[in-house]
Parts: structure tokens; sequence; C-alpha cells
């Protein structure tokens, strides 16, 4: 169409029949008046709107289509972030575990010697004194923790408290070379010392030169007096190497301690000593030997074997 005066006034007449109608309809509501031609309308182009959606219809999908691709990845991405934080999770339940298992054993320990412990948790090895065989606990004189108090866990003797800072104290393992504790031979009273010897096993001093002992035997603490540094009968070790008898003085034993001091993660601190000597009865129970099976053979003689006749 030219743009001329007369397409312009044409113009300008349908848009204002358009703003007319518009009018009319919203006015109108359900009964407007052109209803029926909007009906009549939608017969004539509905099957060419419908012919246009099914060529459209693909590409609409196929838009749809990765929008909810990359809501799926994000789902799951979402996904993996959460069985990752779960995977997070059941490690340290299984730490958590752990470590109740650790203090069950130690409070059964504790238990049957009769020691009133306070539980703590190791946060560090080492300490800044050199290179002894420290640990440092996570409770200190706030929580009535005194030097040189007897430290076990659940397996056995640890050590003893060294240093105490208000909320922390160090602990001197019982394989520092710098260690001694005495101690008495299960079943008897054969008295002697060990000291730590670093990664090896400790190294005890029997008083008693002629004192019968054999790999197996097991040792206990003797207790100090006023039970510092020392608690009586906490677990120490078993014998794994007896030096002979030279006709001294002394005895030299060898003996494998209870406790790992390389895996120490709950302690517990002794602020009570027990009324009476427990001995023996922290030791865990001996393990029941193992019958060694016997197998008879039987010969039996074949049929098919040759019989000869001795004369005599």
């Amino acid at each position: 169409m030219r743009d001329t005066k007369e397409s312009r006034l044409l113009l300008v007449l349908l848009v204002a029949i358009a703003f007319a109608l518009i009018t009319v309809d919203i006015r109108g509501g359900r009964n407007s008046p052109v209803d029926g031609p909007r009906h009549a309308a939608a017969a004539v182009f509905g099957p060419v709107e419908n012919g246009l959606s099914s060529v459209v219809d693909p590409v609409g999908n196929a838009v749809s289509a990765i929008r909810d691709s990359g809501s799926r990845h994000d789902r799951l991405a979402a996904l993996e972030k959460e069985n990752a934080a779960l995977k997070a999770k059941l490690g340290s339940d299984d730490r958590n575990r752990s470590r109740l298992k650790q203090l069950d054993k130690m409070l059964k320990l504790a238990g049957e010697g009769q020691y009133g412990i306070k539980g703590a948790q190791v946060i560090a090895i080492g300490a800044a004194q050199g290179f002894s065989w420290t640990i440092t606990i996570d409770v200190g004189a706030n929580d009535g923790i005194k030097r040189d108090m007897t430290v076990l866990n659940g397996d056995g003797l640890v050590g003893r408290v060294t240093t105490v800072g208000p909320g922390t104290a160090t602990v001197l393992l019982a394989n520092d070379p710098d260690f001694t504790v005495g101690t008495r031979m299960e079943a008897g009273d054969e008295l002697g010392f060990a000291s730590g010897q670093g990664d090896r096993p400790l190294r005890v001093e029997l008083l008693n030169g002629k004192a019968e002992v054999k790999k197996g035997d097991r040792l206990v603490t003797f207790g100090s007096q006023a039970d510092k540094p020392f608690v009586p009968g906490v677990p120490v070790g078993v014998v794994s190497r007896v030096d002979p008898s030279g006709g001294g003085l002394t005895r030299t034993l060898y003996v494998t301690p209870y406790v790992s001091f390389t895996k120490l993660d709950v302690v517990g601190v002794v602020v009570q000593a027990p009324q009476k000597d427990p001995r023996d009865t922290v030791l865990p129970a001996k393990p029941k030997p193992v019958p060694t099976p016997t197998v008879t053979v039987t010969v039996t003689p074949s049929a098919d074997a040759p019989v000869t006749d001795e004369q005599p």
C-alpha cells in the first residue's frame, strides 16, 4: 500500500475501530457483542494455528528439553553433593562409634579397678620440650587435673600428667625413655621397674635376680606413695622376652605394652584412686588355649596285595 493521505486516514480509522471494539468487549464481559465473531474467527483460524503449532512445537520441545536437562543436571549435582555430605557424616559416625567403643572399654576398666576418672581426648602429639613421647589432652586445671596423675585408657597404662594448663595438660607416655613406673608380676609379688624405650618393648628390671618368669606373664602397676604418680593395678603389658639369669641382683625382662601409643584418642585421667588395691582384677581375661587336633591314620591292608607263604 502506498503512503498516501487516504491510506493514513484508513489506518487511523482502523485503529479507532479496534479501540472501540476492545472497549465494548471489556465492558460487555461475558455478554460481549463481539463474542460471536470471536468464535467464528477461532473456527476459521484454529486449524491454521494447530498446523503451525505442529511445526513449532518440536522446536519448543527441544528448548524445553534443554532447559529440563539443565535442571536435571542441577538436581544431579545437588544429589551428588548430598551423597558426599552423607558419606562425610557416615565417616564421622564411624569415628564416633569408635570413640564410644573406646570410652565403654575404658569405663569398664575404671569400674573394675574402682578408679575415678576424668575422660579426655588427645588433641596433639609431641611437645615443645623436645623429642619426648608426649600427648596433649583437652582437660586441665579447670577440670580438676593436677600434675603426677595416672593416665589410662581401655587397654591399660598410658602415662602420667607432667604439665597442666587451665584447659589442657601434657602427658608423658609410658614408652618415653624418661618414664619409669613400679610394676608387679601377675599372681605374685615380684616387683620391678619398667622404663620406656620408644617404639621398642618396655624394659623391666625385676628386683629379684632369681625370679621365675616366662614369656606371656603379665604385669600391672605397683602403685606409688599416696597414689601419685601411679595408682595400683593398672595393666602394663605382657612379657615378650626374658634375659637369661646371670646371677645378678636384678633380672631383665622385655614387656610388650597393652597400649598402642601411636593410636591414642580417648583417655582417662585418674582423679580418684581406688580405696583398695585391685591387684590383678583389671587384667583382661586370658585367651583360652585352642586344642591341637590329633589325626590318627589307620592302615588297612589292600585286598590286591600279594600273599606270601612262609615255610617254617
